[in-house]
């Protein structure tokens, strides 16, 4: 992993309005995102960890250009690639690519996979159907279909999960990115299948100097791949640092209940576990800390007033939190 920003996030924010009330349309905002400062390095492999709703999946498509950000701006190679239409523009965000939660959604069921992947090629203006078709078995063999000539002619809903998730990062793969958001990639998958999508996603970052942001709810799966971790709750990054040390030294309340669901505590361990209920409430116009209302350190006239910064705690260890200020 380099020293180098291939991807940054500054002041990022996407608010959706909401009306309120048919006649007097008072419009305030949902802020899914809600300024939101990242640095994603070359080669590495970047988890952004949190709940349902959280807003992980809103700030993934911003980034790929889905979404256009209310405000702030997206950087990649040193570029500005948020809200500009240029030639440039496109050219830059094509280097982007998302893997989706759901492969069944992001495949037209009316045609076969061969005619799927050719779609990528097509985009790069390659036209001959031998080397196509050369490409494309090539790939496939990459992400491990094979033999490549079984899957060709099959639709969609003739592949299992598994298998057509592998088609989706093969069709990824054609389009020779070299910053790919994958967004909950095994979530739709059985267990048995799930340590493959996230193996095969390791080697493809190894063997083609990938980046890769890993979108999931799954603190483990993070923890397997990830070389940093950010923690999301309601639009807000709370706690981003190593995946060692997010996962062994954890220090915002939300992370600790994340962890303490998820992995056994340690029995020698003196610290209390972190146990939250209720539901996230949504992040219409929130004044303070979007954690208070489900954190058992809650201060009163502090957490619920004002909203805690991210500030550092060690060299690659920051968390927004007002225990540690």
């Amino acid at each position: 992993m380099d020293k180098d920003p291939i991807l940054q996030t500054i002041d990022l924010k996407k608010y959706f309005p909401l009306s309120k009330g048919l006649l007097l349309r008072v419009k305030t905002y949902n802020r899914a995102v809600d300024g939101v400062n990242l640095n994603i390095f070359r080669g590495e492999i970047f988890g952004l960890v949190g709940e349902s709703g959280c807003g992980k999946t809103t700030l993934g498509k911003v980034i790929v250009g889905l979404e256009q950000p209310t405000s702030g701006k997206v950087m990649f190679e040193g570029k500005e690639i948020s809200g500009s239409k240029s030639k440039l523009d496109y050219n830059l965000r094509r280097k982007i690519q998302m893997i989706f939660q759901n492969p069944y959604n992001s495949f037209d069921p009316r045609l076969r996979i061969l005619d799927s992947l050719a779609e990528a090629l097509k985009a790069q203006n390659v036209e001959d159907k031998n080397e196509m078709l050369e490409k494309i078995s090539r790939m496939l063999e990459n992400v491990g279909l094979t033999p490549p000539e079984q899957i060709f002619l099959r639709y969609p809903h003739e592949l299992s999960g598994g298998q057509l998730q592998r088609a989706s990062i093969a069709r990824t793969l054609l389009l020779n990115p070299s910053f790919i958001i994958a967004d909950e990639p095994t979530s739709m998958l059985d267990a048995s299948l799930r340590a493959g999508i996230l193996n095969l996603l390791r080697r493809l970052r190894d063997e083609n100097r990938l980046t890769i942001m890993l979108i999931t709810h799954d603190l483990s799966a993070a923890r397997y791949l990830a070389n940093r971790i950010a923690v999301m709750y309601l639009g807000k990054i709370v706690e981003i640092g190593s995946a060692e040390e997010v996962i062994h030294n954890p220090l915002h309340p939300y992370t600790k209940a994340l962890l303490a669901s998820l992995l056994p505590l340690d029995p020698l361990s003196e610290e209390p576990e972190v146990k939250i209920t209720g539901e996230p409430r949504p992040a219409v116009n929130p004044i303070g800390c979007r954690f208070f209302d489900r954190c058992p350190y809650f201060m009163k006239d502090k957490c619920d007033v004002n909203t805690p910064e991210l500030f550092q705690v060690k060299e690659d260890h920051s968390v927004a939190c007002f225990l540690y200020k």
